[in-house]
């Protein structure tokens, strides 16, 4: 079997608080387990700011959290590697290390200032992801449901500047959590595969934060992927319903609408993290959220699923990695 990629995990919010408090070594200690376990050797950790941080210090907080990913992996230089490039990737899969890359998630951290898209690239971060579930100096974000609000908006004239920019980077382009109107501006400006980095169906689950069948066809046009999501409110209408079959139903959907090839993992894991609930984050969640699929350790059990349903061990690689590698390759430098 190949290597695992999740392409969407937030583990440094928990990261950067630990370090914080005195703790070291905290992916070897408290993650590493789980990503062995489940023979995950790729995971693209997001950089997210909780509300409360923002806006003074969400570039801060977002250089804190840069920081610990870099100091753990010096402290544990046998266990976990950063990575900032393919080749980063294959190294890390050759010495047996589990590899780390750095997403953006929501560029609040960037403020208005698009020479800041340079410094955190230098910093490892590959993956710009444009909104969080808010608005910011790029665009307007989707909420988890609906709320009381004034017209929404796509891209501003610094959206569309950042995704440019971004791009030319060598950066890639994440659609997740951004509104619908926003999508499709980037599907104007955008000029090399954009990805869903954790999005599932909308026509499965009305969420503002699935995609329409047409933006999945729009994604697959630019020969991007969209990350399976296993947060219940996501992959199905009740929490009795929100299992990995229902889950295997979204990817099922993709496979008719665009062809397995656009398929991967954003599993978006946030039991671990839910000690951290603050207002303004998960308050707004139209019900109380869990993982489907119950820790990287559990990803064995995703893959039989897949497997009951038909799928072979070829559509079952390409949507564990060689989907988003495809991507990966195409667009870093």
């Amino acid at each position: 079997m190949t290597h695992i990629i999740d392409g969407h995990f937030d583990l440094l919010l928990d990261v950067a608080v630990q370090r914080e408090q005195g703790r070291r070594k905290v992916i070897e200690t408290d993650f590493l387990p789980e990503f062995v376990a489940g023979k995950v050797n790729i995971i693209v950790a997001a950089i997210f700011i909780d509300d409360k941080f923002l806006p003074e210090m969400g570039m801060r907080k977002a250089l804190q959290q840069i920081s610990a990913l870099h100091a753990e992996a010096s402290e544990s230089p046998d266990k976990i590697m950063v990575c900032k490039n393919a080749d980063d990737i294959q190294t890390a899969k050759e010495t047996g290390k589990v590899g780390l890359v750095l997403s953006l998630e929501g560029a609040e951290p960037l403020s208005n200032d698009l020479s800041m898209i340079r410094v955190f690239y230098e910093l490892g971060v590959r993956f710009m992801g444009l909104v969080w579930s808010r608005r910011n100096f790029v665009g307007d974000g989707s909420h988890f449901t609906p709320k009381r609000e004034g017209r929404k908006g796509g891209l501003t004239d610094f959206g569309v500047q950042v995704v440019e920019e971004a791009e030319a980077m060598g950066m890639i382009i994440d659609v997740s959590h951004l509104n619908d109107e926003g999508f499709w501006d980037v599907m104007e400006f955008a000029k090399k595969p954009i990805i869903a980095s954790h999005s599932n169906c909308r026509s499965i689950v009305n969420s503002m934060r699935n995609l329409t069948d047409e933006q999945i066809k729009a994604i697959a046009s630019t020969n991007g992927v969209i990350g399976m999501n296993g947060v219940n409110i996501f992959v199905a209408d009740t929490d009795e319903e929100s299992d990995l079959e229902h889950l295997i139903d979204h990817v099922d959907h993709i496979v008719k609408l665009v062809g397995v090839e656009h398929i991967g993992l954003g599993l978006d894991m946030i039991e671990p993290f839910m000690k951290y609930d603050s207002p303004g984050s998960l308050d707004e969640l139209p019900r109380k959220d869990f993982d489907v699929v119950k820790g990287h350790a559990k990803i064995p059990d995703l893959i039989r699923a897949l497997s009951k349903r038909g799928y072979k061990d070829e559509a079952i690689e390409r949507i564990l990695s060689k989907n988003f590698m495809r991507v990966y390759r195409e667009v870093w430098k």
